[in-house]
C-alpha cells in the first residue's frame, strides 16, 4: 500500500508550501507616489467649485456612476479623507 503523503510530496511543485499556498505579496509601502493623480478632476465632475468641500452625500452618489474611473476617484478620495482624520 502507497502512502497517500509521499505522493502528494512528490506531485507539489517546488516552492509551493503544503496545501499549494503562495506567500503573500508585500505591500507597497509608497505606493500614492506612483499613482497617476489629477488634481480637480473629480470636483470638476461634480461641479463643486474650487475652494468648497466635496460632501460625502455627493460622494455617495458618484460611487454608483457608471463610469469605472469616477468610481475610483472617489475611493481614492474616501482614502485620503481617512488619512487626513486618522493623523
Amino acid at each position: 500500500m502507497v502512502n497517500r503523503a509521499s505522493i502528494r510530496q512528490q506531485i507539489m511543485k517546488p516552492g509551493l508550501k503544503r496545501g499549494g499556498r503562495f506567500k503573500k505579496k508585500k505591500k507597497d509601502v509608497n505606493w500614492i507616489q506612483k499613482a497617476n493623480i489629477k488634481k480637480g478632476a473629480l470636483r470638476k465632475k461634480l461641479g463643486v467649485k474650487k475652494g468648497k468641500k466635496i460632501t460625502m452625500a455627493q460622494l455617495n452618489k458618484a460611487s454608483k456612476s457608471s463610469n469605472p474611473t469616477t468610481r475610483k476617484q472617489v475611493a481614492l478620495a474616501r482614502a485620503f479623507k481617512n488619512m487626513k482624520r486618522r493623523s
